[in-house]
């Protein structure tokens, strides 16, 4: 009873987290305006243009996990590690992180995989995206410097006038993540304590861990590596094409607001709702992007790609319904 109300409780705090957040950002909106914006005043090509990008994703990395899993003698079906990945990022929108759990489930559900090696191995790859996204964020920024000089002297804006813009509402809202994110860090560490005292569990998580140096096609898994995170940028990128204010921004931009929008979703809420919209509109502005049009481009462009991991969750779940109905006939 205990560990429900816990679980509820986390739900909740993620949903008001987020909540909030996006109610201080839209406060005074006019959402009219976004039904005009999304009918008349957008390039749709672009964006369904961006949705196999989105997909593939997601596919790579149902890939990247079947090559993980077999070092440890786990084969599972390449069919059940992509519908597993979509599932998971489906559920995550109702609870955030739950599908790294629910996809280890559906392998030990339809492919009899070991869930702690299963779990182990997205131990495995949150690590290697969590220090390939901090090496391209440094990068970025690095070459990004002198483009934000440039930006201060043509507006005469300063560092010092960023931060005495930055409204008491502002502070607050940053404030709040960075605590959601530390509140985030020492539940993981909590759970991590739990798994100690059953061997077997870290056992089979530190088989998982462990795996990639035994990764028969090290070029293959560094190529699933790139070919996810590129895919994700590319599923963003394009939606830049797509607005008015946005389109003549350039691949720079749009790599210095996909790193930071991919740190902000760090912060347990649905989807990164809240944190993400905050961070990417608080850089498109630095960019030169007026307010109101980088409040159009976020919600309008991270309420469309949450609706596609819907859909692929529901599509997965469909497939794996009549894959268990079939099983269950022929028994």
């Amino acid at each position: 009873m205990k560990t429900i109300t816990n679980n509820i409780l986390k739900i909740l705090l993620s949903m008001v987290l987020g909540g909030a957040i996006l109610y201080w950002m839209y406060r005074g909106f006019d959402f009219q305006q976004v039904k005009e914006v999304m009918l008349h005043q957008m390039d749709w090509t672009w964006m369904l243009l961006s949705f196999p990008f989105g997909i593939m994703a997601q596919v790579f990395r149902g890939w990247r996990w079947r090559q993980t899993l077999e070092p440890l003698g786990e084969r599972p079906r390449v069919s059940t590690s992509i519908h597993s990945i979509f599932l998971s990022y489906a559920l995550s929108l109702i609870v955030p992180r739950l599908g790294e759990f629910a996809r280890c489930g559906v392998l030990k559900r339809y492919d009899n995989v070991s869930f702690p090696k299963a779990l182990g191995t997205v131990v495995t790859e949150r690590a290697i995206d969590s220090v390939l996204v901090l090496l391209i964020a440094g990068a970025t920024f690095l070459v990004q410097i002198p483009v934000f000089m440039t930006f201060f002297d043509e507006t005469g804006t300063s560092l010092d006038g960023i931060i005495n813009r930055f409204t008491r509402t502002g502070w607050m809202v940053t404030i709040i993540c960075l605590i959601a994110m530390g509140i985030l860090f020492w539940i993981l560490l909590r759970k991590l304590t739990i798994y100690n005292k059953v061997k077997d569990t870290l056992s089979g998580i530190w088989q998982g861990i462990a795996s990639l140096r035994k990764v028969r096609n090290v070029p293959l898994f560094l190529f699933f590596t790139l070919a996810i995170w590129g895919s994700y940028f590319l599923h963003y990128y394009l939606t830049f094409f797509c607005f008015e204010a946005t389109s003549q921004l350039g691949m720079s931009c749009a790599l210095v607001t996909f790193i930071v929008g991919s740190i902000a979703v760090i912060v347990p809420t649905p989807n990164g709702a809240g944190p993400w919209h905050f961070a990417v509109k608080t850089m498109l502005i630095l960019y030169g992007i007026q307010e109101y049009d980088a409040l159009y481009f976020v919600l309008i462009v991270h309420s469309v790609q949450t609706l596609l991991v819907i859909l692929l969750g529901v599509y997965a779940w469909i497939m794996l319904f009549f894959r268990q109905s079939t099983i269950l006939k022929t028994e």
